[in-house]
Formats: structure tokens, C-alpha cells, sequence
């Protein structure tokens, strides 16, 4: 049911401009870190250095984009219970400012990339053009919409790879595709929830229902289980004091994807940050997930 309650929205101390660039949603590019993760390279200093740039990258290209993409919006945007909000809806910092710190940030993002990694770069410039293409139109296409965000969160995870030369698996390649399409279809079913799919606030909403959103992230869901499943038998049982410690990962893993499920099933994952930020319950599942996998990986 669509809702039009007002939302009360902490005030943050950060300027204008910092605020623009959504800061709390640089937490998704932690996912260049997953390739050397699963790799067992993440402590190598090169590894872990070229690492940290690709966060910073694409930390930067991602901004760029929020940038763009508020600026596009921003009539829609002023509609929405939340992202009114937002600084460039809610006239704190205008439109041609806003596009001059979106050059900027892009800039530097190619700048770090290439000069990390030419791979880099190109993964970073992919990025960018896909999710110009998403802000610009593909966004009210359904279906497409969902695969061009679920590439966003893709091509973060084969960043941390590229950056380094680590060879990406296709088990990894599965899990990171899936669990991408399991996150945004979660999101849009969240969104739904909330808001309704004539709330005005994206058009691609009116394409979709409840039951086939539902039925994407389940899907994908269970996907993402079965690849990760199958990565850790892949590891065998030589790993230290002669425990599977990947294989007993599953179990966290599982209940942790079951509890985001839950969030998702609630209509409070529309902004999956917030989720990773303030569920207590998921953040010890994950520790409890990494604890087993980095035994696994690092000292098997």
C-alpha cells in the first residue's frame, strides 16, 4: 500500500556536498575485497594496497554517479518520503555545482584506476557508462533496470580481482552475479512495499509486482547457496586440524542470506546500507560467517 507519511530524518552534520556524495553507500564498495578474500591474498601487501585504491575508486566513480543521478531527479526525488531529503532535492546544493563535483570525482576515479591497473580503469569506465546509461533511461525498463544495478555491485567484486591479477573463479563470478540480483530485486520489493508501485518515484515500479519480485529474489537466493555451496566442497578437507572450515561456513552464510530474506520480506530493504548498518542479528551472523571462511582460506 502506497504511504505518504512524513519521515523524520536526522540532520547530518557533514557539508552539503560531502553529504551528495552519499557517504553511507560507499560501504557497498567493500566488495573489492571479496576476489583477494577468496583468493587467500587479501594480507599480501600489493594485494591489500591495490585493494584499498579500487575502494577508493570506486568510491568516487560511485559518487559521480549518485551525483548525476540526483541532479536527474530531482523532481522525482522531492516526491519521496526520504530522498527529499537528499541535498540537491532539497536545495542545499544546486545543479551545476553538483555537476562540476561529479567531473571531478569521475576524473580522479579514471585517474587512481588506470594508473593502479589499466583493467582497472576499464572496469571503472564500464561502470560508469552502464550506470550513465541506467540514470539517463534504462532505469524505466523493467528488468533491465534490475540487471544494470545488479552490475554495479558485480563489477565492485571483479574490481578487487583486476586491480591485483587474481583470477576470478566461476563460482565466484556466480555468487557475486546472483547475490547482486538477490540484493537490488530485495530493494525493489522494499520499495514496493513502502511506497507502492504509483508512488511516483520510479516509473519501472509500475512494470512489477510483488509476487514476480518476490519469486527473482528467491531465485536468486538460492543460487547464490548453491554456488557458494559448492565452492567450499571444491576446498576439500585439508584445512587446518583436518576441519572443513569453509563447508562449515555455510551454515552462517545461509542463516545470514535468511535474515536479509527477512528484512527484505518486512519492506525495510530498500536501502541495503541501512540494513548492513543498524541489523545487530546480521552483523553477528556475518562474523560468524567470516570467522570459519577466513580459517578456511588463510590458514587451511
Amino acid at each position: 500500500m502506497s504511504t505518504n507519511a512524513t519521515v523524520e530524518v536526522k540532520r547530518s552534520p557533514l557539508p552539503a556536498w560531502l553529504r551528495a556524495m552519499r557517504p553511507k553507500q560507499w560501504v557497498k564498495n567493500i566488495l573489492v575485497f571479496a576476489a583477494p578474500v577468496a583468493a587467500g591474498a587479501l594480507f599480501d601487501p600489493r594485494v591489500l594496497v591495490n585493494s584499498l585504491w579500487a575502494f577508493l575508486a570506486f568510491s568516487l566513480i560511485s559518487a559521480s554517479i549518485y551525483l548525476i543521478n540526483d541532479v536527474r531527479d530531482v523532481e522525482a526525488d522531492r516526491l519521496h518520503p526520504k530522498k527529499r531529503f537528499r541535498p540537491i532535492a532539497a536545495g542545499e546544493l544546486g545543479s551545476t555545482p553538483a555537476t562540476v563535483l561529479a567531473a571531478v570525482t569521475m576524473a580522479a576515479s579514471f585517474a587512481i584506476g588506470f594508473w593502479v591497473a589499466p583493467m582497472l580503469g576499464v572496469t571503472l569506465a564500464v561502470y560508469w557508462v552502464l550506470q550513465v546509461g541506467y540514470s539517463m533511461f534504462l532505469k524505466h525498463q523493467p528488468i533491465i533496470d534490475l540487471a544494470m544495478v545488479s552490475s554495479g555491485f558485480l563489477l565492485r567484486a571483479v574490481a578487487g580481482g583486476v586491480a591485483s591479477g587474481i583470477e576470478l573463479s566461476q563460482w565466484f563470478l556466480l555468487v557475486a552475479s546472483f547475490g547482486s540480483l538477490y540484493m537490488v530485486a530485495g530493494k525493489r520489493y522494499s520499495e514496493m512495499k513502502e511506497l507502492g508501485s504509483e508512488a511516483g518515484t520510479r516509473a519501472a515500479l509500475e512494470r512489477y509486482s510483488l509476487s514476480y519480485l518476490r519469486f527473482v529474489w528467491a531465485i536468486s537466493c538460492s543460487i547464490v547457496i548453491m554456488s557458494y555451496s559448492l565452492w567450499t566442497f571444491e576446498q576439500g578437507e585439508s584445512q587446518l586440524w583436518g576441519v572443513p572450515w569453509t563447508t562449515i561456513s555455510i551454515v552462517p552464510f545461509v542463516l545470514a542470506l535468511l535474515r536479509y530474506a527477512m528484512d527484505i520480506d518486512a519492506g525495510n530493504a530498500g536501502e541495503p546500507e541501512d540494513v548492513v548498518l543498524n541489523d545487530r542479528v546480521l552483523q553477528a551472523l556475518a562474523v560468524l560467517w567470516l570467522i570459519p571462511l577466513g580459517v578456511g582460506i588463510f590458514l587451511g
